[in-house]
């Protein structure tokens, strides 16, 4: 049965197994997804072929990347459809053409910064631009910073530091940006969205949430977020109710406007997610939910076996 997720105006209808993949292949653990001018999708995930394009429809179109990102995580991309490729078990940032050429490569691939050292990078997280081009980037595990460049890579400035006050960070996991060029940085395990301005000043700080993992700007007059939440994490909790994992939609004051899934836990089942991890919309509005399950399902259900094949990518389409 197809499960219908939200309430008024966003409602979506859950498409199972929209992705058509060659026979044999895997979309493995999909840490990012990005939709570019002509609707197609890319999936940037941790199986074989890091890289893999879909058209609107779900059809392959082709892959790239094999063999030279170590372990994917974040991507962005740009109006121009360039795709901003970060890589945490790498170390970097590579903004690549649709095709896959490497146009600009930030940090030094196998080469981490000092664990907490504040310098670039140590498990980069995620990229966003400002409306000038300019590049932020969340870092992210073995860091609690932000770093801002210039379009062609230059440093510019960092700012944040570990713990829980503001403009500080417990895993800086996703960043976006608006079109007057506010930051939104999800702070993982401080369970909160914190706003700063382009220099890094902080504003405020959104709350009423689990774990934001995912974090995508719906720019517009007035854009909205959607958030991933991973939820839970430990077996005391794992399967309470109304915590995730889910999707929460919020205005520009981070007021929470609807929520997608989340009320019965975790699970497989159509409407359930395990790990929202990254989160793309198209034109038409219907949004695409990658997921890290292959590293939550065993957290998530230590009791049981792994799935022969699991779901990672979900389609969510927009009912009118």
């Amino acid at each position: 049965m197809t499960a219908i997720l939200g309430s008024g105006e966003h409602r979506y209808r859950v498409v199972d197994d929209w992705a058509k993949l060659p026979e044999g292949w895997e979309l493995k653990d999909v840490a990012a997804v990005a939709v570019d001018s002509k609707d197609r999708v890319y999936v940037f995930n941790r199986g074989e072929h890091p890289m893999i394009v879909f058209d609107a429809a779900g059809n392959f179109i082709k892959s790239w990347g094999e063999g030279t990102f170590p372990r994917a995580h974040g991507l962005h991309i740009d109006a121009n459809d360039n795709l901003y490729c970060t890589d945490d078990g790498g170390h970097f940032v590579r903004k690549c053409t649709t095709e896959g050429k490497v146009l600009l490569e930030i940090g030094v691939p196998g080469q981490p910064a000092p664990y907490m050292s504040g310098l670039p990078f140590h498990r980069c997280t995620h990229t966003a631009l400002s409306p000038r081009g300019e590049i932020y980037v969340s870092d992210g595990y073995g860091n609690a910073r932000v770093h801002k460049y210039s379009p062609d890579g230059k440093l510019l400035m960092s700012w944040g530091e570990p713990g829980t006050d503001p403009g500080q960070f417990n895993i800086a996991h996703n960043i976006a940006t608006d079109s007057e060029g506010w930051v939104y940085v999800a702070d993982r395990e401080n369970h909160r969205v914190q706003v700063f301005d382009g220099n890094g000043k902080y504003e405020t700080q959104w709350v009423n949430m689990h774990r934001p993992c995912g974090l995508f700007c719906c720019h517009g007059a007035k854009p909205r977020f959607i958030i991933g939440e991973l939820g839970t994490m430990g077996p005391v909790n794992r399967m309470h109710p109304n915590i995730g994992p889910r999707l929460s939609i919020v205005d520009g004051e981070g007021k929470l406007v609807a929520r997608l899934g989340g009320e019965a836990g975790p699970g497989l089942e159509s409407g359930k997610f395990i790990a929202p991890h990254g989160l793309a919309v198209d034109a038409r509005g219907d949004i695409y939910v990658g997921e890290v399950s292959y590293t939550e399902y065993p957290r998530l259900f230590p009791d049981q076996a792994m799935p022969w094949r699991m779901r990672s990518l979900q389609k969510l389409q927009k009912l009118d």
